[in-house]
């Protein structure tokens, strides 16, 4: 989990507007993080609210504030899914 936090604030850094979600498998469990420059955050995209709705397709759960989040899950198969939903859901949030 450090490895993601650390690759979304280098990402975020990078990005200049708009949100990162990660995500990473080992030994068969799941760890996603979502982070959200300053930027999206006043557009009203927020972290913990994505990684709540995404965790539930790698049978996970998380939480976190609307600059950063994570969870952990056991369904790697389930991370494309989380991925799609996470596009969907910081959608609706920004009205994009």
């Amino acid at each position: 989990m450090n490895g993601l936090r650390n690759m979304g604030d280098k990402l975020r850094t990078e990005i200049g507007e708009g949100v990162v979600v990660l995500a990473s498998t080992i030994e068969g469990k799941v760890n996603l993080m979502v982070t959200a420059t300053d930027e999206a955050v006043k557009k009203g995209a927020h972290a913990g609210n994505i990684i709540k709705a995404i965790a539930a397709e790698v049978g996970g759960g998380g939480g976190g504030r609307p600059n950063m989040a994570q969870a952990g899950g056991k369904n790697p198969a389930g991370i494309d899914d989380a991925m799609a939903k996470a596009k969907e859901v910081f959608s609706a949030q920004v009205g994009a």
